[in-house]
């Protein structure tokens, strides 16, 4: 997507411009030749959070003669991990009752003692027999 982002005081203005927008607001500014107070602007898109990671904000930098997207992402303290771990095991406390079930950290979820079936046909759990079951 072409995109463009006006500067003042030698910092990006407000949001990126899309190209047709751009034109028809400024019909007379050349966008192969761009005056000092306009850059090109690049969208980055989003990353993939890890399960123990907090999205902050996205700022605009400058890339070359362009600016693009830079997101700001931090680790959770170990305060916050343990919050979502502790979420997690609420909500797990109020489902089914699959106790034989176990929390991973890494993922911050149960797993069943058995991996899910990979040969595309539905099952559910049968915690009395501890493995998938197809559905009757």
């Amino acid at each position: 997507m072409e995109l463009y982002i006006q500067i003042k005081n030698g910092q990006p203005f407000e949001h990126p411009i899309i190209g047709d927008n751009f034109r028809e607001s400024f019909p007379h500014i050349d966008t192969n030749n761009l005056p000092p107070n306009f850059a090109r602007f690049e969208r980055i898109p989003l990353p993939a959070l890890g399960v123990y990671e907090i999205y902050e904000n996205t700022t605009y930098e400058r890339d070359g003669a362009g600016y693009k997207d830079v997101h700001h992402v931090r680790p959770m303290t170990e305060e916050e991990k343990q919050a979502k771990q502790d979420e997690a095991k609420a909500q797990w406390a109020v489902g089914p009752n699959w106790a034989s079930w176990v929390f991973d950290e890494k993922t911050c979820s149960f797993t069943p003692p058995i991996p899910y079936p990979n040969d595309g046909k539905p099952y559910r759990w049968d915690e009395e027999t501890t493995s998938w079951t197809k559905p009757e």
